[in-house]
């Protein structure tokens, strides 16, 4: 038996037991995404262990609590591209994310303290409830707004749409444009307001959704809104002989593959799921599979169907020198895995029908290649005025790949956009524009937890 027949066989045995997991689609149980931390930013998944260090692209699960630090901001995104965003000094428990039977999908969270913004998206199927104090907002229509929780009293002032709060005075309908202040203890009556008053953060906020609303637009491939954005921004689609539409990243270096940078985590009930370091690093490893092309190297490629989402995507054509990534063999463990390419350079497919720069305007770079060993190398997200073209899969015409010898090497996403600070002007800080790995000691090692 030859030894390639061989390293397919062990890829394939290794990835049986790894999809053998139990997933978090088997149940009613639901996950929505950490799409975003800046800062200090911690989570307690209810495993036992209280709060640990949060980072990218972890699955928020039911009875989860996230907190943001000092200086520290938190974005999740839920299924229909409904985004919650966290100030620094917030506090949320998400005390459901369930599946009824019948198909709807229920979220009740609950803002403890600090300010989130909350963008819902309405879905025929959706229950959303927000809850703050003794009061709570249930949301059946598209609306934006903010929610601030101080000390003894909580604001609720609504961007778009109108919501309806159930306070200790009785219902209250907060209207666009509008804000309502309630006491916390219920022992006041509540106040309105006909206009908004302003938040630093504020911009922050609406950086996040344009960049979320001009890069999700093109989603033809995937029913769910989460991590779209990102692949939109951070890769290209191609049509390749053969296959189909298939997706890569920008920057792929020689001898890069897809489980190069992430984690395993531990899920009570779900088992070992695993988290990209990637900033592009959630649908492609929630559905689909990675193939490996000769000479082009590795793609992403749709799930024929979309039944459910399991812990890991399947893997074709696997190289010889490539490993499977392997989940500890003892439940509630973290596994990181940090791993550097062979040496050699940077490579890029871009075709120049397709690929648009953002010299209009909006350039975009969302998290980063991280080091989870140390967790603190981070590219910003930055936004200046204006806007630019949309960057959508290429058409159902073949796509002829450049001879891996032709390939344009870059240095950053989006034919080389600059970054964008996440942060508002008022505490935007230098940081690093982009990320760097570390060995581990062996091919598919890393560190415990």
């Amino acid at each position: 038996m030859s030894m390639r027949r061989i390293a397919v066989l062990s890829t394939l045995v290794v990835l049986s037991c790894w999809l053998a997991v139990p997933s978090f689609a088997d149940s009613q149980a639901r996950i929505v995404r950490l799409s975003q931390v800046d800062g200090d930013v911690q989570i307690d998944r209810n495993t036992g262990q209280g709060y640990e260090k949060a980072f990218l692209n972890l699955p928020i699960t039911q009875g989860t609590r996230l907190r943001t630090g000092q200086d520290a901001r938190a974005e999740i995104e839920f299924e229909d591209g409904s985004t919650l965003r966290m100030i620094p000094g917030t506090t949320v428990e998400f005390a459901e994310l369930a599946r009824r039977d019948s198909g709807a999908r229920a979220s009740s969270l609950e803002l403890q303290g600090g300010t989130a913004y909350l963008n819902f998206k309405a879905d025929k199927q959706e229950e959303f409830t927000l809850a703050f104090g003794q009061d709570r907002l249930a949301l059946t229509r598209s609306a934006h707004l903010r929610i601030e929780v101080k000390d003894s009293s909580a604001t609720v002032a609504v961007f778009n749409g109108d919501v309806e709060v159930a306070s200790a005075s009785g219902r209250v309908k907060v209207e666009k444009k509008h804000s309502a202040t309630f006491s916390l203890a219920g022992s006041e009556p509540y106040t309105l307001a006909n206009n908004l008053e302003p938040d630093p953060f504020d911009e922050w906020d609406q950086q996040q959704d344009k960049y979320h609303q001009q890069y999700s637009a093109s989603n033809s491939f995937s029913p769910y809104a989460y991590g779209v954005s990102d692949l939109s921004y951070y890769g290209s689609f191609y049509n390749i002989p053969g296959y189909g539409m298939m997706w890569q990243p920008y920057l792929v270096g020689a001898g890069w593959d897809p489980f190069m940078n992430g984690a395993w985590m531990w899920y009570p009930g779900s088992g070992y799921a695993w988290v990209s370091a990637y900033p592009w690093g959630w649908t492609p490893y929630r559905y689909g599979s990675w193939t490996f092309l000769p000479a082009y190297g590795w793609f992403w490629q749709p799930g024929s169907t979309w039944a459910g989402w399991n812990t890991g995507p399947r893997i074709t054509n696997a190289p010889q020198t490539f490993s499977a990534p392997r989940p500890p063999a003892t439940p509630g463990r973290t596994l990181l895995v940090n791993r550097v390419a062979p040496a050699g350079p940077t490579r890029v497919i871009q075709n120049r029908a397709e690929i648009r720069s953002d010299s209009a305007g909006l350039g975009v770079a969302r998290g980063s290649v991280r080091n989870l060993g140390k967790i603190s190398q981070q590219m910003e997200r930055t936004s200046s005025a204006g806007g630019a073209g949309m960057h959508a899969p290429p058409a159902a015409s073949a796509v002829r790949l450049p001879p891996a010898s032709s390939r344009v090497s870059s240095s950053s996403p989006r034919g080389g956009a600059p970054a964008r600070s996440s942060a508002p002007a008022s505490m935007a800080s230098p940081r690093m524009s982009g990320g760097s790995v570390s060995s581990a000691p062996s091919s598919h090692g890393g560190t415990h937890r």
